[in-house]
């Protein structure tokens, strides 16, 4: 994980730095918070001091904070400078060099990748002195994230508002991240189908989609152009990646068939259901009207076969989730379907798999002693050690 030093400005948008900063230390990165007097304003030392568990700075010459380690120091110990909110002043210093308090002279001082999320007025944001600063600092090599549109707190509706966070947190990771994914398509499905018994019920499975949802978000970060596919979640979609809604089995056979020509990686991890009603009915079943009720269900088509027959020269990565006989499972889907890697997980376990923030898995492959085990850890870390055995397989 990395050291990231956040940089606080003061906007009435400081207060979502944090949650940023509580978010930093959820995955695992070491946080260092600088603020400016103006910031303080909008948010206390006390509770950034809690939420990033270090003593925040916010005067450029502190004869307390200096003798424990000097700005320079701080400047050397980050690994990733990231100033959120940006207003539209801190934007002025940091493009004309500007080092006349702790927050500028520390970003002249960095050789850490800058990060820069601009939240303001959207007079201030398209006025062309803004505009003028945005560029200089993007052609130094800045990342700019956002910013997003809509309602401001000043009453005004347009650009200015602060992005999404998980958007601000992906480009904080990338700057750590070897891009070792570029010039790569990941197409990704994720999440469950939904299929219609009548207009209000459905058969479906308990996936969350997570699992997906952080291959992709990982892909993304690894510099990769990557498709997802998704069934019915309540997930954001990952900053950088283009998202495709779905609900039933044959939308998400339709649409990854329709993304797989351009694939150069197909990784298939949704839960699709294996049937589906042979009908569905125009209006509500009652149930006043019969005791017991009869479905007639149907095979969905097999995605994951169609994108191996279909796929030329893709790696394709296909998913398992068992409750039993865990490798001997995966083994069976990976001669059944002729992929390239099979990932297996025990989603009869209460702690991982399904619904959960953690994950376990084997990662199979074609020959017998070709088995990876990956412990218990984040699904974000398990996208990773997916990712790194697929990018294994295709350098073969």
């Amino acid at each position: 994980m990395s050291r990231i030093c956040t940089a606080v400005s003061g906007g009435i948008a400081a207060y979502k730095a944090c949650e940023l900063v509580r978010m930093l230390r959820a995955r695992g990165h070491e946080v260092r918070v600088v603020a400016t007097a103006n910031a303080l304003e909008f948010v206390s030392k006390l509770t950034l001091q809690t939420l990033s568990g270090a003593p925040v700075r916010h005067q450029l010459l502190e004869a307390s904070a200096e003798s424990e380690i000097s700005h320079i120091e701080l400047a050397d110990w980050a690994e990733v400078f990231a100033v959120v909110p940006a207003t539209a002043n801190v934007l002025a210093k940091l493009a004309h060099g500007l080092a006349d308090d702790l927050l500028s002279t520390l970003a002249l001082a960095t050789r850490a990748p800058l990060v820069v999320a601009p939240a303001m007025n959207v007079n201030m944001y398209r006025h062309p002195a803004t505009q003028a600063n945005l560029d200089t600092l993007a052609k130094r090599g800045a990342r700019i994230v956002g910013p997003g549109e809509g309602e401001l707190a000043c009453g005004w509706v347009g650009e200015g508002r602060l992005v999404e966070l998980e958007a601000i947190l992906a480009v904080i990771e990338q700057c750590r991240t070897e891009p070792a994914l570029r010039g790569e398509v990941v197409l990704v499905n994720a999440g469950p189908t939904s299929e219609p018994i009548d207009p209000v019920r459905v058969i479906t499975n308990r996936s969350s989609g997570r699992m997906g949802f952080a291959i992709a978000e990982a892909a993304a970060r690894r510099g990769a152009e990557v498709v997802l596919v998704s069934g019915p979640v309540a997930l954001p979609t990952p900053w950088g990646v283009q998202r495709i809604d779905v609900e039933t089995a044959v939308e998400m056979r339709e649409a990854v068939l329709a993304a797989l020509p351009r694939a150069t990686i197909a990784i298939l991890a949704a839960a699709v259901a294996d049937y589906a009603p042979e009908r569905a009915e125009a209006i509500k079943i009652k149930r006043e009207k019969q005791d017991t009720l009869s479905l007639s269900l149907v095979k969905n088509p097999d995605i994951l076969a169609e994108v191996v027959a279909s796929r030329g020269s893709t790696t394709v990565v296909g998913f398992a989730a068992e409750t039993n006989d865990l490798l001997a499972n995966a083994r069976a889907k990976l001669a059944r379907k002729g992929c390239d890697l099979i990932v297996a997980n025990d989603v009869s376990r209460a702690d991982i798999g399904f619904d959960a923030d953690r994950n376990e898995v084997l990662i199979v492959g074609p020959r017998a002693e070709d088995v990876r085990a990956v412990p218990v850890a984040r699904k974000s870390e398990i996208a990773g050690s997916i990712l790194d055995r697929v990018l294994e397989v295709r350098r073969r």
